[in-house]
């Protein structure tokens, strides 16, 4: 496995990952080295001072920061997301020169794609009152790019996130430290310029959502076998047996050899898949084809981590083990609805058989 993101970043993550999950939110240390190495500025656009980066580009760096902290990679894979809808629903078209949502270029976005509110023009703009659960960052993020019903039109509203409020509802065994929580609207005037209606994402912009979702569990069963690795080169050894390390057992060493490779399945099928997105437009079949490999390359990662925990034993389970962090943000994360492996079959067949 190749390290992409830079040392010095990864190390930050890695050192204060246990604050974020204590926390349930990212460390500041943390999203200042990301903000450093540029990562919140992955999908700003490059007139805007950002690097535009493709779809392998960020699912690389992510894989790379959630090798060491899954939760802070996560919020960088969202703030992608969002920027990538700013710049389809906003620059460009008919806004000023220089937007304001991107004058920092580094700043950190958030945003949800489900309707959660609804949007009534007036004079100045557009009233909106709601609620969007799940808003991964909310926090810490300077803009909200957020889905709305105005008018019964489905539209998208970029809001700062100054105007709106955080409820803290997000309580969940994995992906702790991302924040995910409830934003709220009440009675939040937004300007005209900063509501578009539609959808403007394209379906290489869903593969590239989706890699914004598995890189991080990605690099968190990355972290979790380099835990296992770390076992292995210790003096640890199969307990109540005569072997002298683990790595005398041949049934440890099979073991260890299933994860790593179902590892580094995961990770060659989501880059192969990233390839695929930036290389040519998808076509309706394409894009559920694309669906079942990354929701594979998810369920690789819970089955490799699950190797990995019964080569640890108990032991693995301990809080203070980082093995059962890795693991429970495996199981969470490998569940976000880009990953769902029944429905990613179910549309498969579906666009197979031309329905």
């Amino acid at each position: 496995m190749i390290e992409y993101a830079s040392a010095e970043t990864t190390a930050v993550l890695r050192t204060h990952a246990g604050k974020v999950e204590q926390n349930e939110r990212p460390a500041g240390e943390a999203l200042d080295a990301l903000r450093k190495d540029g990562v919140f500025a992955l999908r700003t656009p490059r007139e805007y001072g950002g690097a535009w980066a493709d779809a392998e580009t960020i699912a690389r760096e992510l894989t790379g920061l959630g090798r060491a902290c899954p939760s802070t990679a996560w919020i960088a894979g969202t703030c992608v997301t969002s920027k990538n809808l700013a710049a389809g629903s906003f620059a460009g078209a008919g806004t000023p020169e220089s937007p304001e949502f991107f004058a920092d270029p580094d700043a950190l976005f958030c945003g949800s794609g489900v309707p959660g509110a609804r949007g009534e023009w007036v004079p100045e703009g557009v009233r909106v009152n709601g609620r969007w659960p799940n808003v991964s960052g909310c926090e810490d993020a300077t803009w909200a790019g957020l889905a709305v019903m105005v008018d019964g039109a489905f539209s998208f509203a970029l809001v700062p996130t100054a105007d709106l409020v955080v409820e803290r509802t997000w309580s969940m065994a994995g992906m702790r430290g991302t924040g995910s929580h409830t934003l709220v609207a009440a009675d939040v005037l937004v300007p005209a310029e900063r509501i578009a209606a539609g959808t403007p994402f394209t379906p290489n912009d869903m593969m590239l959502f989706a890699m914004t979702v598995l890189g991080p569990v990605v690099g968190a069963a990355q972290g979790a076998l380099d835990a296992v690795n770390a076992m292995f080169a210790s003096d640890r050894k199969p307990f109540m047996t005569e072997y002298t390390s683990m790595g005398e057992s041949p049934g440890a060493r099979q073991w260890l050899a299933e994860a790593t490779y179902l590892v580094n399945r995961a990770e060659n099928t989501m880059l192969t898949v990233a390839r695929e997105a930036n290389s040519a437009a998808l076509s309706p079949v394409d894009v559920p084809r694309l669906r079942a490999a990354l929701a594979d390359a998810g369920q690789d990662c819970r089955t490799a981590v699950e190797r990995m925990l019964d080569l640890h034993g108990a032991s693995g389970f301990n809080t203070s083990n980082v093995l059962q962090r890795f693991w429970r943000d495996v199981a969470v994360g490998s569940r976000h609805p880009h990953l769902n492996p029944y429905l990613a079959v179910e549309n498969l067949g579906t666009a197979l058989a031309g329905q």
